[in-house]
């Protein structure tokens, strides 16, 4: 029996080998190598609006064939130390790598690394980026061939050539070119090992891609470093010398240039947020679906165009961004006019002081506590109130005084003296719990004092178009976001957005600040607005000496926050556009109404719930003292 056991043992692995040698045989004879400058896989990612258009490209291929004479023994030697220190002499595939491999993909795990430099070169060049047994047989057998028929040079300058680098850059040329600014056969020792330390995954070693990369970086750069000192390619001492240098910051192409260029970066790093690297993202060929829509899209470059204030200073900055209520789709992005000339996005990334966009959030704590929009506050002006025990002096704009007036006129005439004795009666603390429930996230410092009312935090300009987006949604919140679905290369779906919402007001309560909010368009503030010939509620927003002026307003279908603003809080808008001050009333009601009728054009006209006075209808004096009253 044991005799039986033994043949049948030695009769199953001398079939299962020939089997294998078999299959091997037929796949190495079938397979061929392409030529590696005709055919290079790697596709850029498209960028669409939500309609399938596009917007742009990213990865779009930047590579310079450089012989290997011409790349310098420093180069070659701190990409040997960092990928394959054996290349010159060992096989053209590593047998424990695979292996590794292939028993962690046989756990259900993806198939992991642990490749030559020949095994690198024939993925870059020959495969698709899927990581199965299947294609890992394919890059072992093309790997074989490739050593049979080239020599070590001819692969190694081949694979420098080809390799991806990071910042759409693939071979060492292009490489050099955008981390340093100059040519590879000008690369020092540093620099070399900087290059080679990249190499390995730039979305995780690019300094300027994202935080941590630096610190992974610098342990990647000393890694190499002794690598070379190993290998006897660098000498102790001249090791010794070797200190980190100085990485160019990242070059943008002109596929960024003008107000496009903030929607692709925006887009990049929401893609980051949701764990697409750097790689998938330049050489994946990707198709993501935006949020955006390219009729409002143009619109809002369209209206930013048109009432760009002649003469303006270098320095004036404009942000808008729209959203759309219930779902939190950004509709509109703009984020300056021309990312080249500056990568802060106005939309997103700069701050701007709030002024009265944050006179709201008063509102809605008011009715909460039952104080209706018919209570009778003094709005004379100057007036002084208590904050922690100091006099606090407040002022309305032109320091005009409005006499004993109702809460709903306060709000259509932005009248500081109320608005500070509100925020006070309801308490500082509610005022900022109901910012943070509306869409003012926890990274913009409030403080809850009595001046918290007239806005003199910095948010976002997307952090204020999502707050009355809430508002338009009847209390409901959304997170906004820019990317709706992601499709690979095959078609397949990666990723699928789904709104993330939350009830945080009551119908009833956003019913009656909406109504007061309509105030400011039909005869306030903003009756800019008034030319919409729509339905419309918002507030204007001037910060004190005049720093920023805002325009936040909805209608039920979208709402949308335009800011106008400088690069510092102690530089004035006064005097631009050749007005002596400008106001949230002025250029961003402006601009904020020819977006929305170019946005809007063909939809619905829609209005807003009635108002269910809470509270009641009934005069309350809540401060008295007026010296006139008026009525609305």
């Amino acid at each position: 029996m044991r005799k039986l056991l033994i043949r049948a043992t030695i009769f199953i692995g001398g079939f299962g080998f020939i089997a294998a040698a078999t299959l091997f045989a037929l796949a190495y004879f079938t397979v061929d190598i392409p030529d590696p400058n005709a055919y290079v896989n790697s596709q850029s990612t498209v960028i669409q609006y939500s309609n399938g258009e596009e917007i742009g490209r990213v990865g779009t291929q930047n590579r310079q064939i450089v012989p290997l004479v011409k790349i310098p023994l420093n180069v070659r030697h701190a990409v040997l130390a960092a990928e394959d220190r054996g290349f010159y002499s060992n096989r053209a595939f590593s047998v424990t790598g695979i292996a590794r491999a292939i028993f962690n993909n046989l756990k259900g795990g993806s198939l992991q690394g642990g490749s030559t430099i020949t095994q690198q070169y024939a993925k870059t060049a020959f495969l698709t980026p899927s990581r199965t047994i299947q294609r890992k047989i394919k890059e072992l057998v093309i790997s074989i061939k490739l050593e049979n028929q080239l020599s070590k040079d001819q692969i190694f300058e081949s694979y420098l050539n080809t390799i991806y680098f990071g910042r759409g850059s693939y071979g060492v040329m292009t490489a050099s070119q955008q981390y340093f600014n100059r040519n590879v056969d000008q690369l020092t020792n540093a620099q070399a090992a900087v290059i080679a330390s990249i190499l390995r995954s730039p979305g995780l070693y690019d300094p300027a891609f994202k935080k941590g990369n630096k610190e992974r970086l610098l342990a990647r750069f000393e890694y190499v470093k002794k690598g070379m000192v190993d290998a006897g390619w660098l000498s102790v001492k001249d090791a010794a010398k070797m200190k980190f240098p100085t990485v160019a910051p990242r070059s943008t192409s002109g596929q960024l240039s003008g107000p496009k260029g903030h929607i692709i970066e925006a887009v990049q790093k929401e893609l980051a947020k949701l764990g697409f690297n750097q790689d998938q993202l330049l050489v994946g060929g990707l198709v993501i679906k935006t949020t955006l829509d390219q009729k409002a899209q143009q619109s809002a470059v369209d209206a930013v165009n048109k009432f760009y204030p002649a003469k303006a200073p270098d320095n004036l900055r404009i942000g808008l961004v729209a959203i759309r209520p219930g779902t939190g789709e950004i509709v509109a992005l703009y984020g300056g006019r021309d990312y080249l000339a500056r990568q802060l996005s106005d939309a997103t990334q700069s701050i701007a002081l709030a002024g009265s966009t944050f006179k709201p959030f008063a509102i809605i704590a008011a009715l909460e506590q039952g104080i209706p929009l018919t209570s009778m506050w003094n709005g004379d002006s100057p007036q002084v109130f208590d904050d922690a025990g100091k006099p606090y002096e407040v002022s309305n704009y032109g320091n005009e005084g409005w006499g004993q007036i109702d809460l709903l006129y306060a709000t259509k005439h932005s009248v500081n003296t109320v608005f500070v004795p509100l925020g006070i009666k309801v308490g500082p603390v509610a005022v900022v719990d109901v910012a943070r429930r509306a869409g003012i996230p926890e990274s913009v410092a409030m403080m809850p004092t009595p001046s918290v009312v007239l806005g003199v935090a910095s948010p976002h300009v997307i952090d204020v178009a999502n707050a009355y987006a809430t508002f338009a949604a009847q209390g409901i919140k959304s997170k906004p976001f820019l990317v709706s679905q992601v499709l690979g290369s095959n078609k397949g779906v990666l990723y699928q957005a789904k709104p993330e919402t939350q009830e945080v007001f009551s119908k009833e309560v956003t019913a009656d600040l909406t109504y007061a909010l309509k105030g400011v368009v039909t005869g306030g503030t903003g009756a800019a607005a008034l030319a919409l010939g729509r339905p419309a509620a918002g507030k204007t927003g001037t910060s004190q000496s005049n720093a920023s002026a805002w325009f936040s307003a909805y209608t039920p279908q979208l709402a949308a926050s335009v800011a106008f603003f400088r690069d510092s809080a102690s530089e004035s808008l006064n005097g631009i556009g050749g007005l002596t001050s400008v106001t949230g009333g002025t250029f961003p009601a402006k601009i904020w109404t020819a977006f929305m009728k170019g946005a809007l054009k063909g939809e619905p006209v829609m209005d807003f719930p009635a108002p269910t006075n809470i509270g009641g209808l009934d005069p309350i004096v809540m401060t008295s003292g007026g010296k006139q009253t008026r009525k609305p």
